[in-house]
C-alpha cells in the first residue's frame, strides 16, 4: 500500500472514529496575537529519527518554540504518525501557542484530558486539509475539504489570506505537504 493511500486512510479512519459534536466552546471576540517572526518559523528543525533528511509537518512543529501547545495536542490525540509520515499530500494549518491562548480559559486543558480525546482529534482534524493547497490557489470564497469532513473558507483582502478568520503568518513546504502558521485555532462547527 502506498504511503499516500495509507495517509488518506489514516486520516479518514481518524475522522470516522470521532464522536459527534466538538464540545469546544466558540470563541467570543478577538484578541490580536503577536506576529510570529519569519526567522523563528522557518528555522532549521530537527530531523525525524527514522529518516534524517526529511522535513515533515511533525518536525516543523517540533522545531518551533511557538508550537509547543500544538505538539502536546497532537501527541495527546495520537496523531503524530500522520504528521510524521513523509509523502503525504495535505495542507496543515498550525496554530501558534498565542492562538491557543485566545481560546476561553481552560479549553486546552480540558481537551488534553484522556476522556476528551475524540473531541481533540476532531479539532486537530479540522486543521488538516486534503490535498496540498498553495497560497496562490486560495481565492476569495474558496474552500478546502478538511480531514474531519467539514470545509474551511478562504478570504483575501489586500493580498493577505485568511482561513476561517485566522491570518496565515507563514508557509513552510515539507515532504508531506505545506504547513501554514496561523494566529487562531480553527474550530469545527458544533452539530
Amino acid at each position: 500500500m502506498s504511503k499516500l493511500v495509507y495517509l488518506v486512510l489514516a486520516l479518514a479512519t481518524s475522522a470516522c472514529n470521532t464522536e459527534g459534536g466538538s464540545g469546544v466552546p466558540s470563541t467570543q471576540g478577538s484578541v490580536a496575537a503577536p506576529a510570529v517572526p519569519q526567522a523563528v518559523v522557518a528555522q532549521a528543525v530537527p530531523a525525524a529519527p527514522s529518516q534524517p533528511d526529511i522535513k515533515t509537518a511533525w518536525t516543523v512543529a517540533l522545531g518551533s518554540p511557538d508550537h509547543t501547545t500544538l505538539v502536546a495536542a497532537v501527541k495527546a490525540a495520537d496523531l503524530v504518525e500522520v504528521l510524521a509520515s513523509p509523502g503525504g499530500v495535505y495542507t496543515v494549518f498550525a496554530p501558534t501557542n498565542a492562538a491557543f491562548d485566545k481560546l476561553p480559559k481552560g479549553t486546552v486543558d480540558d481537551l488534553l484530558k484522556p476522556e476528551k480525546k475524540p473531541d481533540l482529534r476532531k479539532v486537530l482534524q479540522h486543521h488538516v486539509g486534503i490535498p496540498v493547497m498553495a497560497t496562490r490557489e486560495m481565492k476569495e470564497g474558496g474552500t478546502l475539504q478538511m480531514a474531519d469532513g467539514a470545509k474551511v473558507t478562504f478570504h483575501v483582502k489586500d493580498g493577505k489570506v485568511t482561513v476561517e478568520g485566522a491570518n496565515i503568518l507563514a508557509s513552510i513546504p515539507t515532504a508531506n505537504g505545506i504547513v501554514y502558521v496561523v494566529d487562531a485555532v480553527l474550530l469545527p462547527a458544533s452539530k
